[in-house]
């Protein structure tokens, strides 16, 4: 598939990594020229200017903090409609850091800014509870990677993007979840900076 990448940090750069290995067409592309050259050369990507790189795209990701969503949607013309029809995932928290409590507004998710900043997009919530280590470095077993949204070919495409980084997909439901996986990553945060193994926290359940 071709894979847009909007952002260049160690995130962005670490699913490319994973998604080029997996034979996947990468264009990445962020605010600054220079950063997503360095990303696309890390990673076997193409850097493209921020308009470009959804042009021709499969799917979006959308990799930057929360702070900067805004910014980057509309440098990549997602207001006027560019990612419309397009599944577009969103891996971001907006926690305060070390704390893990949701800057949102009650009963809002940032996935909800994101579909409003989109009109169009397929948003989908994923890949946010995990850092981008786990993506560059081998795993001795997958771990599950739970993701929501409305649109069941965006979650077939984003499942199977899951699935070449080595991760089990599994879909709890309709975008309106997206506010609890965020929840979530806030209570893992919270537990990690208490010194707490957030896998302690959760009661094993059997599977069979």
């Amino acid at each position: 598939m071709r894979i847009g990448i909007l952002g260049t940090g160690t995130f962005a750069t670490a699913l490319a990594t994973g998604w080029t290995r997996a034979g996947h067409d990468i264009s990445i592309g962020g605010r600054s020229p220079e950063r997503a050259e360095v990303a696309a050369k890390a990673s076997g990507a193409r850097a493209r200017p921020l308009p470009e790189v959804a042009g021709d795209a499969d799917a979006v990701l959308l990799s930057v903090s929360w702070e900067g969503i805004a910014d980057i949607l509309e440098a990549a013309g997602a207001p006027t409609g560019s990612l419309a029809g397009r599944p577009l995932i969103d891996p971001t928290n907006a926690v305060e850091h070390g704390v893990g409590v949701l800057r949102t507004e009650p009963g809002r998710a940032v996935a909800d800014q994101v579909a409003d900043l989109a009109p169009g997009a397929h948003v989908v919530k994923a890949l946010h509870l995990f850092p981008s280590t786990r993506w560059t470095a081998p795993a001795s077993s997958p771990v599950t990677v739970a993701m929501c949204g409305d649109d069941p070919r965006a979650l077939t495409i984003v499942g199977s993007l899951v699935r070449d980084l080595g991760g089990v997909p599994a879909v709890i439901g309709g975008l309106n979840r997206a506010r609890q996986l965020e929840e979530v990553a806030g209570f893992v945060i919270a537990l990690a900076f208490a010194g707490v193994d957030p896998q302690q926290a959760v009661p094993a359940v059997p599977t069979a």
